[in-house]
């Protein structure tokens, strides 16, 4: 058993299992995991029903952990307190890639018990809370792409992560000779995420060097997400084991493709037995169907800062490079950022836009809010496009770079009506921050071409 919800049960897989580590986490704004790690006796006794305290200035640093001005949630003159963390006891699950350890969610509310808002986790269960409203379900499955290499983390940080060496020579993409050869690795993965309550289904290699997929099988969307950045997290430290790195990036290098983070949305009824996007009688797409990706196609420009967040993000967005320009739908076509799949309870809308680097929380909950939307305001998605979406200059292209993304969200009004106006402040000022980081950085791009010839 590697997930619980009574203090008896986790009692017994401690025990059972020798745990004498729990690691108490929460994602940060990046998508990060941060928190502490617990003796087991400790979480046992005393965290299991009185919480945990950290530091509140973890959702306004920046990448290097360094305090940013302007939020409004905390600052120096706040005197940067305390969250309050409590055990989201639904998510006690072993991680058996680390010698006795277990790992529990919190979820961040501020000392008088009201919410952190501002927290990844509460955005997502905020707008899931809405969907269930409207009696709609949501289920979600992320499909992420990572590079692997033969050198540490260590080992590339000291050259400054210049020429890593991927882990095949060729295009892997299917291939199952080159994948073999990275099976210690990638089989590892498999095996200890399904242990962890992390089911996969398969994985396969990827169109880069040394470039892999791995795919969760789907769940609630709260659940799906934080298997996703336990996942991410595991990859990582499973690689450093065996003495590799994991890179999940959107855009590592200017030549190889970019790692994406595909994710499929599909809305069932209470009882979890029926496809509300699927019309089994007409045996086709419902009309909430047709409203939801309606509001999808609509509003996506508009929150697209909540599906990449980071500068490098961007540098994916080429053409013909399976990465897509365009915001269209189609039926099973792979250009578009919107891909229509499967029949009957496996019918979804699988969203192409989002990169590997994405917080899983802050996507979902994007596409949720704008699917919300198009039911909302009933409307239609049209019809669906077939073709070369890289080629179609009437279809709307997806924002160019962080600063038109950050420009459209803080603008946008169906924005600040679904998550608060608090909310789109705070993730506008953090890539304001991003943004002025990447204004004031000396390349590698500009000393090759400005060095000697200006």
């Amino acid at each position: 058993m590697t997930k619980s919800s009574s203090l008896k049960e986790i009692k017994s897989i401690i025990q059972k299992n020798d745990i004498d580590t729990v690691n108490v986490v929460m994602p940060d704004h990046y998508g990060r995991l941060i928190g502490k790690r617990v003796t087991a006796r400790y979480f046992i006794d005393h965290l299991f029903h009185a919480g945990m305290h950290a530091c509140e200035y973890l959702l306004t640093v920046d990448m290097d952990m360094v305090p940013l001005n302007g939020f409004d949630m905390t600052s120096w003159d706040a005197g940067y307190g305390d969250f309050h963390g409590v055990v989201d006891e639904n998510t006690f699950r072993l991680i058996p890639w680390l010698d006795g350890t277990a790992l529990v969610m919190v979820d961040l509310e501020w000392e008088n018990g009201s919410e952190v808002k501002e927290s990844p986790r509460n955005i997502l269960r905020n707008q899931i809370k809405r969907a269930n409203q409207e009696g709609m379900y949501p289920l979600s499955a992320s499909e992420l792409e990572f590079y692997l290499f033969n050198e540490t983390v260590g080992e590339l940080a000291k050259r400054g992560f210049q020429n890593p060496t991927p882990t095949s020579d060729y295009i892997m993409d299917y291939h199952m000779l080159a994948t073999t050869r990275d099976e210690d690795v990638i089989r590892s993965i498999r095996n200890l995420m399904t242990e962890a309550g992390i089911p996969i289904e398969f994985s396969k290699g990827e169109w880069g060097l040394g470039q892999h997929e791995i795919n969760l099988e789907y769940s609630d969307s709260l659940e799906m997400a934080d298997r996703h950045v336990i996942y991410k997290q595991g990859v990582k430290e499973i690689a450093w084991q065996k003495g590799y790195s994991a890179c999940f990036m959107a855009k590592y290098d200017t030549v190889q493709a970019g790692s994406s983070c595909h994710i499929h949305t599909s809305i069932m009824d209470k009882d979890k037995k029926k496809n509300l996007l699927w019309d089994s009688k007409k045996k086709k797409e419902s009309k909430l169907f047709r409203q939801f990706l309606g509001g999808l196609l609509k509003y996506s420009r508009e929150l697209f800062l909540l599906y990449s967040f980071t500068v490098n993000s961007y540098k994916r967005y080429q053409a013909g490079s399976f990465a897509p320009t365009r915001i269209a739908c189609s039926h099973d076509n792979r250009t578009t950022g919107f891909r229509v799949i499967g029949h009957d309870a496996s019918f979804r809308i699988e969203n192409r836009m989002p990169g590997a680097d994405a917080n899983p929380y802050l996507a979902f909950a994007a596409i949720l809010a704008a699917g919300l939307a198009g039911i909302d305001e009933k409307l239609d998605c049209g019809d669906m496009f077939s073709g070369d979406a890289y080629k179609s200059e009437k279809l709307p292209s997806v924002p160019g770079t962080l600063s038109e993304a950050v420009e459209l969200f803080e603008n946008s009004e169906m924005a600040k009506k679904a998550f608060g106006e608090n909310i789109v402040k705070h993730y506008a000022l953090h890539a304001r921050y991003e943004l002025k980081s990447w204004n004031s950085a000396v390349t590698d791009w500009e000393r090759v071409r400005y060095f000697d010839r200006i």
